[in-house]
């Protein structure tokens, strides 16, 4: 809504029509009433009187909420039609469509959850207004439970440098297993083996990649048959497994310098930002590796002395 009264506000002014002239006090009122719904929780009292007068209390602060955000709503539509008259170029009016439309959709939403105590499908909603190929990403670790952005698969080879990568968008591991690594050897015709968490496991995607590469690394999710076993129990399994970690250092280089917060717009802007991060990292393993050799070369003598 607030993005609707400034975009309504702006065109209004820029075409002489003088409806929004306080826009700036509509907006501080409705997010007098954001904050106060923002503030209502549910109580916690054992008293049932209590909780009852709690969600009660909840339930009054959005609708007020929302019943002001709808008349803004209806008045921006009303704008909008106005401004259609005026405007020769209708893309122009575009913007103001889009953010109608998320407004929309988030008072439905609202209305829904909290004065009718329905439960909003995960495929309804949107996590960001300006990123909307942001995803809700359920890490299941201890700390950092969820995450928001996009899943980016890396393919890092024993020296440190990465191969290839994905951005998922949409997708989940098992279902790029395949795909990426059949990329990768045709990229990298030498690939003998891969080793890939379990997340990527399916038997689907065991037998598939038994036919790109020779030696398949994934752990089987869930309990173990007697093959499955000797399989995971092989010396060569076990010692590609230990390596696995590795790329774990990978991951964190690509966070650590820069790529845990995209700062480009758009899908096409992350995936940019993504593989430019990339090939930044592969620069500088790349520079690791030739400030070891030269100073390799330099106690080389010192080495013999001794």
């Amino acid at each position: 809504m607030r993005k609707t009264i400034e975009i309504a506000a702006d065109l209004c002014q820029e075409h002489g029509l003088t409806e929004w002239r306080q826009s700036a006090y509509n907006l501080r009122q409705l997010k007098k009433l954001y904050r106060q719904a923002q503030k209502a929780k549910h109580s916690t009292s054992k008293d049932e009187g209590k909780r009852e007068d709690k969600q009660a209390a909840t339930r009054e602060a959005h609708r007020l909420y929302l019943e002001q955000a709808q008349r803004h709503l209806d008045r921006a539509r009303g704008t909008r039609q106005r401004l259609a008259e005026l405007v020769l170029f209708q893309g122009m009016l575009g913007e103001l469509d889009e953010f109608m439309g998320h407004a929309e959709r988030q008072i439905d939403q609202v209305r829904r959850r909290v004065l009718q105590g329905q439960v909003i499908p995960h495929e309804e909603k949107v996590f960001s207004l300006f990123q909307p190929h942001t995803e809700w990403i359920s890490k299941g670790k201890a700390g950092v439970p969820v995450e928001l952005g996009l899943r980016t698969c890396v393919v890092e080879d024993q020296h440190g440098f990465i191969l290839h990568h994905r951005v998922m968008q949409q997708l989940t591991d098992d279902e790029i297993a395949v795909s990426v690594i059949d990329e990768t050897k045709g990229r990298f015709d030498t690939l003998r083996s891969v080793s890939m968490d379990k997340g990527f496991h399916s038997p689907a995607n065991q037998a598939a990649l038994k036919e790109i590469v020779e030696v398949v690394v994934m752990p089987k999710k869930g309990r173990l048959s007697a093959a499955d076993r000797a399989r995971e129990s092989d010396d060569e399994f076990v010692r590609l497994r230990r390596q696995h970690s590795a790329v774990e250092s990978a991951i964190n280089a690509l966070e650590v310098h820069g790529l845990d917060l995209c700062r480009d717009h758009g899908i096409v802007g992350f995936k940019r930002y993504a593989a430019l991060a990339v090939v930044a990292r592969n620069v500088q393993r790349l520079g690791a590796i030739l400030r070891q050799q030269e100073a390799d070369r330099i106690r080389g003598p010192y080495k013999k002395a001794a």
